[in-house]
């Protein structure tokens, strides 16, 4: 296809609508990003959490947001997604606010007699609520504003827009910290939110889908969950999963520790970060995905899992700026090769009838690994920190990794011998 009709299949492919939304998961992506490469830090120095408390709020946040869509998802799908955009971002601007304020001398006062611990646990709960609504309804909007034709080429956008909002929220983030505090980047992403209330309030237009919808309610939700743990295999692939994002989710609990600890105190590591992990992925997916086309489902997700494992060899040899940069592009390579064949491996396990039943559950693997591996990476650096021995970090992580991809092969190779015995 020349670049002329490239062009004119995406004028021509999306309703506009599918420019909003995607849009707005872009500004959702930034704040959700910005504030998260400043969590860690945020609790720590300046509200006074030891690394095992804060790596125990991260993990209930972040295991909640990837949770909770499995439910929200039911209620986008009964209100219509625009009024579910307006639940999500008006809670999405409160809670971030309110997470910042805790740590601004203004409001000082106001939550001076109150147990910071559980105070930021209610107010995470509340933004991680809001923010199930987000996915599903980008998600469903993305499916029925697109043509047939351009389905696939849609979701590569808000593929792609996701990245970028991975990659500015952060940077943004170093700048608002710089200038004015860890606090003021949850402002930033407050802002972000509510900008997108009025965007929705204004632009967002509903789109119904000229197929038969069914909506599931929650009930049904709750007894396909069951449907999907009663699949033994199905749900041991999933737990050797989450051991991947288990480390990936270290970029943003222990490598902004390390950095500002051992290596500069200064050190710009939102910037760090983001344009070596999302910024490797914007640039490279597209060509890493032709490249790797060819290789077996199973196989690239073990090469996926072996190649983002030497993130923390690369950096467990010799920590430096330079050397964590280069960890996080080798993790991201490793997550372009096999992140694409995720999902085409769970419509291949499905049973007959269920694809959308499974693909459904394809983000628990990381809502595991936020709830399992947020607290333990904050208790593994607070533990080597107390030691003196802040380096065994890495090769705690380097093991985390290689027994996710052993555990992997083990997987294939036990899989492989069902295969042949049903020929």
């Amino acid at each position: 296809m020349d670049l002329q009709a490239r062009v004119r299949e995406i004028k021509n492919g999306f309703h506009p609508t599918f420019w909003v939304a995607n849009g707005m998961e872009l500004f959702e992506r930034l704040a959700y990003y910005g504030q998260q490469i400043v969590f860690m830090i945020y609790l720590r120095n300046q509200l006074g959490f030891t690394e095992s408390e804060a790596g125990q709020l991260s993990g209930i946040f972040g295991g909640l947001i990837y949770l909770l869509p499995i439910l929200g998802g039911t209620l986008a799908d009964k209100w219509g997604f625009r009024r579910a955009f307006n639940i999500a971002f008006t809670i999405l601007a409160l809670g971030y606010f309110l997470i910042g304020s805790v740590g601004m001398s203004v409001f000082a006062g106001v939550y001076t007699h109150f147990n910071l611990y559980w105070l930021l646990m209610i107010f995470l709960v509340l933004t991680a609520f809001g923010g199930s609504f987000i996915k599903p309804s980008v998600l469903g909007t993305v499916a029925i504003t697109s043509k047939e034709e351009t389905k696939s080429l849609g979701f590569a956008v808000y593929y792609w827009l996701v990245n970028v909002g991975a990659l500015l929220g952060p940077t943004i983030a170093y700048f608002v910290r710089d200038s004015f505090g860890n606090a003021f980047v949850y402002l930033v992403s407050s802002f972000s939110c509510l900008a997108m209330l009025v965007v929705n309030l204004l632009l967002y237009k509903e789109v119904k889908s000229t197929g038969t919808t069914v909506v599931e309610s929650l009930g049904k939700k709750i007894t396909n969950l069951f449907v999907v743990l009663a699949n033994i295999k199905f749900m041991i692939f999933l737990l050797i999963y989450s051991l991947y994002w288990i480390i990936f989710w270290q970029e943003f609990i222990i490598v902004p520790y390390y950095v500002t600890d051992y290596i500069n105190a200064n050190a710009p590591y939102e910037i760090l970060q983001s344009w070596a992990g999302a910024g490797a992925i914007i640039l490279f997916q597209i060509p890493l995905n032709r490249l790797t086309r060819n290789i077996p489902t199973r196989s690239a997700i073990v090469y996926g899992f072996a190649i983002s494992s030497l993130i923390w060899l690369i950096i467990g040899i010799y920590p430096s700026i330079p050397t964590i940069a280069a960890g996080i592009v080798a993790f991201a390579i490793g997550e372009m090769i096999q992140a694409p064949r995720y999902y085409e491996y769970i419509s291949e396990i499905a049973p007959p009838g269920q694809q959308g039943l499974f693909q459904g559950y394809a983000f628990l693997p990381i809502a595991i690994a936020r709830f399992v591996g947020d607290p333990i990476g904050g208790w593994l650096y607070q533990t080597s920190k107390a030691n003196g021995k802040p380096e065994l970090v890495w090769f705690a992580l380097i093991a985390i990794g290689a027994l996710g991809t052993i555990l992997m092969l083990i997987y294939n190779k036990v899989v492989k011998v069902q295969e042949a015995k049903t020929i």
